[in-house]
This record gives structure tokens, sequence and C-alpha cells, in this order.
């Protein structure tokens, strides 16, 4: 470090930064969503990534795949982030009787339609006495353990406090792999489901024809043994052990399973919630609930305090449902999805109607929806609708915390040199006290009421590009630069000593062709800092290549 640096930068200083990136930084800020859940063993991380590359994995026809099939891969669906929601549809179908009873017509297939097959002599079809069909889209909660660990009392305590108008509905069910034992439903649009290997078991089956050891039987294609008879050449179970034992809808439900939650950010505070509580949208979207102490639990899951805002329960959604009855849940009854992450969800509701636009306009409209006739939703949805723009902004905000990066100055859902350096960049906050309900409350992350040099290596924890200690000195650059901005003059988030000759783009000692190539190459945006954006700008251009232009030669 040179001797200006460390005039302006005191040891004791970089002592105490240094304390705090290493015993707090890491530790604390929240995990990203497809993250894994923080404090795993190094067995149960092992057991994850190994369940992320199965969720991945295309299931291929030799294997199993079909006859009939929606996609070939988990993650086909499953994609926003990797294990939660995503965009894509599946149709389901049926029959309303006179009598407004419901049939699945599963003699024909039914209710979930298949539009893959390995051979088009095995296509699924809608039958023409269907008279409803409904779209879907891709579910998905993340943390899936900490919700199936959340005992089954919670549901029934949440159920005996909502009021009658909008009480909820519990789905009593079973695992497929502890059958005899009723269980809340919390998984599936219906609440059909109530574990995570169930959860797995049902998708594998249904969405991807790949039959397993808790459900060993294929769909036949359009209800037709005889079809799947000459459509179906793997023998069932498809699915079965590695060379460790575990089949895939365990490597699958490891993933699931130890996923995190979504991040929430600003944590708490935000005025927006205390509106969104007091409009009655907490009723069927309470914010906590507890897993179980049981110690069969894996630590990182039990006894955990956790906010999904979301009840899990049935709800009747009046003109709003999907019209689809599944066993008990009835046709105008669709189980509350958990609102955590809901800031980068898009689509919108069950069928994936709500979608494109803004982020506010997609919750606006799911909130009209919540209006339909007969709805549950509809005094939730006049509250808000009666309330003062400025307290419906507030709602719109605290919902837009739910899934919000920290440090994420721009909102963009990464951490880049933007929001170190922009307008609701780290350093524009800087020294300021902020509330929760402050744009700069996104960089502090230690909630304390300020942004200074704790929430700095927070920053430097989160940034994307990695840690940076361009000087060695174990303390990241970001904290001291956050100290002295003056000490990156170029705003690349490197200390401005480090490289006193900026357009020597190949770190040759001199200034040269290469170097006019090396920025060429690199035209155009670069978000998270580059060797050849030469004047720190974020983009490499011609002022990039003036600045090497000027330089040329050896570096003094």
């Amino acid at each position: 470090m040179d001797c200006v640096l460390m005039n302006r930068i005191s040891i004791t200083m970089l002592a105490a930064v240094a304390t705090i990136f290493a015993a707090t930084a890491q530790a604390q800020l929240q995990p990203r969503m497809g993250d894994p859940f923080p404090g795993l063993t190094a067995e149960q991380l092992n057991r994850f990534d190994i369940g992320r590359t199965a969720f991945m994995r295309n299931i291929t026809v030799e294997e199993g795949l079909g006859p009939v099939f929606n996609q070939t891969s988990c993650g086909s669906c499953h994609n926003a982030p990797l294990g939660g929601p995503g965009a894509q549809q599946v149709t389901r179908f049926g029959r309303i009787d006179k009598k407004g009873g419901f049939d699945p017509l599963a003699e024909f297939g039914g209710s979930l339609l298949n539009v893959n097959a390995i051979s088009d002599d095995c296509l699924d079809e809608i039958p023409a006495h269907a008279n409803v069909t409904s779209l879907r889209v891709t579910p998905g909660a993340l943390a899936y353990g900490l919700i199936e660990a959340v005992p089954d009392d919670v549901f029934v305590a949440i159920v005996a406090a909502q009021p009658e108008a909008q009480r909820g509905v519990i789905r009593w069910t079973e695992a497929f792999e502890n059958p005899g034992v009723s269980r809340v439903g919390r998984f599936g649009w219906k609440a059909q489901l109530p574990s995570v290997l169930s959860f797995s078991a049902d998708a594998s089956m249904q969405e991807l024809g790949f039959t397993n050891r808790l459900l060993p039987n294929e769909n036949p294609p359009r209800g037709d043994e005889d079809l799947l008879a000459e459509c179906d050449f793997v023998l069932d179970p498809e699915d079965g052990p590695d060379a460790d034992g575990y089949d895939f809808i365990d490597r699958v439900t490891d993933f699931q399973r130890f996923l995190a939650p979504a991040p929430q950010t600003p944590r708490v505070g935000m005025s927006g919630e205390t509106v969104f509580n007091a409009a009655g949208c907490a009723v069927c979207h309470p914010s906590t609930m507890q897993t179980s102490d049981d110690p069969m639990l894996e630590d990182v899951l039990r006894s955990q305090t956790i906010h999904p805002y979301g009840d899990f329960l049935l709800h009747d959604m009046g003109a709003a449902a999907d019209g689809i009855g599944d066993g008990p849940a009835g046709m105008r009854e669709i189980r509350t999805p958990p609102l955590w992450g809901v800031r980068i969800r898009n689509p919108l509701w069950h069928d994936g109607s709500v979608n494109g636009g803004t982020f506010e306009s997609r919750v606006r409209a799911a909130i009209d929806l919540h209006g339909a006739s007969l709805s549950q939703g509809q005094a939730a949805a006049a509250a808000f609708d009666a309330l003062p723009v400025a307290d419906q902004d507030a709602v719109l905000a605290f919902l837009g915390s739910l899934g919000r990066v920290e440090c994420d100055g721009d909102g963009d859902g990464d951490v880049d040199l933007s929001d170190f350096w922009d307008v609701d960049g780290f350093i524009a906050c800087m020294g300021g006290g902020v509330t929760p309900d402050d744009a700069c409350a996104v960089h502090d992350v230690d909630g304390d009421g300020d942004v200074d040099l704790d929430d700095a290596a927070f920053f430097a924890a989160a940034f994307d590009g990695g840690p940076r200690d361009c000087d060695g000195n174990d303390v990241q650059d970001f904290i001291q630069i956050a100290e002295d901005p003056s000490i990156d003059a170029d705003q690349n988030g490197e200390i401005d000593a480090c490289n006193p000759c900026p357009a020597d783009v190949d770190g040759s000692g001199s200034v040269g062709t290469d170097d006019v190539l090396l920025v060429l190459s690199a035209w155009g945006g670069c978000a998270s800092g580059c060797d050849a954006d030469v004047d720190g700008d974020l983009f490499v251009g011609v002022n990039d290549l003036l600045a090497v232009v000027s330089a040329w030669g050896a570096c003094q």
C-alpha cells in the first residue's frame, strides 16, 4: 500500500473494517433466490449440488421419458430462479355436468393434458365432450423444506383465526411415502401434496412421464391402456437408484428442500406492510410461521421463523378461479401462494394471465382479480382500491421488497458497480440516516438506520464481481473506497494506486496496439467493470480508446 493511501486510511481503521468484513458480512447477508439455505453441513451442501444437477438433467426416452410428457426436465418449468416458479403453462380440462359437478375425465387422460409424446401416435388430446379448460402456470415456493417443516397445527390455528368470510380450507391429504397418515396439503395449486418428496414424485410421473417407486404406473395416452402398451417401452418404475443409492426423485427433493427463502430488503419496518395488514391482505397472506422443533429435522430447518406471506390454504376465488376440481378441492378453490419472491414473478396468477408490464402493474392487476365475483378476496381488493394513492404505492413498494437483493440500488436483480456509484448507489447513500421506506434502505443491510462502513462490508460480500483486494491488505477495496471515494477516481471498484496506468489494459507495462485491440474487442456495456473500461464509466467506447491513445508508450 503506498504512503499516500496510508495517510488516508489509518491502520486502526483497516483492522476494524477487516474484522467487520470477516465476522459479519459473509455470515449475515441474505442468500439470493436459488441459493442453498445458509448453515448446511458439507454433506447436505453436496446433496444440494447433486440435486441441482439432477433438476436440470433432461430425461431421455431410453431412460423412460413419456410416453406422454410436458417437458424433459424439472428445470424446464421451474426456472425463475431454478427450483422456483416459472412462466411455463400446462392445460387442465374436464367436464361440468348439468348438476354443477366436475368430472376430470380420467378415462380420457384428464385432467392434465400432456402436449408432447415420444411418438405422434401417442399424443394426448382434449376429448370433444370436455366443456372446461384452464391454463396453469408453474408454481414454485422456494424454501420447500421450511414449508414442509411447518406443523399442521399452525395451519389449523390460522384457519381458526380467520374471519368467516375469508376463512380458508385445509386440504387434508396423505404423502405418497407415508400412506394412511393425514397431513395438511401445502404444495400445488390445489394444495394436493403435503411433502416435497410427494411433490417430486408427482411431477416426475405427471409432467415427465418418468415413473418412480411412489407412482410406478404410467398415465395412458388419452386414457387408453392399449395405446399405452404400444407406446411405453421401458419397464416401470423407470426411476431407480444411482451409484450412491439415491433415486432421481430423492435427488431433486434434496435440492428443493435445501433451497433458501427469498430475500426481503429491507428486512423489516416498511410502512407499506402496515397498510397491507390493515387492508386485510394479511388474512390470507400472513407474514410469519414457525417450523417444527422435531429433532428428526435437519438443524437448518428446525425451529425456524419464516416469512412466506401466504397461508397455503384453499380459498374461494369465485369467477377468477380455474373451474377445475381436484378431489375435495372445488372448481373455485385455489391454494394461496406465498408472496416471498413475488418481486421477480412474471407472470402472476394461477393461469399466468397477469404478465408483462411493470412489477407494479402486475401486482395491481392481481389485486383487481381478488375482487372478482364471489371471491373471498373482494374485501381486501376493495380496501386497497379505497386507499389514498400514497398508501397504495407504499403497499407496492413493500411487495417489491419480497425478493429484492440486498445492496441492489437500481433494483435490477444484481449487485454491480452501478449499485456502488450511481444516484441510488452506496456512495450516494453513505453517511446518511435512512428509514426502511427510503431508497437507500437497500444499503442499510444491518438495519441500524444509517449507511456506513459496516454496510460497506456487506456490499463487498454482495458484489457480483467477486472479492476485490487489489493491494493485498486483507481489506476489501469497496470498504476503503467507501471511506474515501477519491482513491477510486475512475470508479472501477479498485483503488487507483493499484493500477497507476489504467490505459495499460493488458498489463504489459506499456500502452500500445494490443491495448487498442483489447478495447475494440470489449466494445459495449461493461456493467460489472472490466479492464478495457479505462475511464470507469461502465461502457467501453470512444473515450476509452482516446485514453489509450493519449497514454501511448511506456507506463511511468
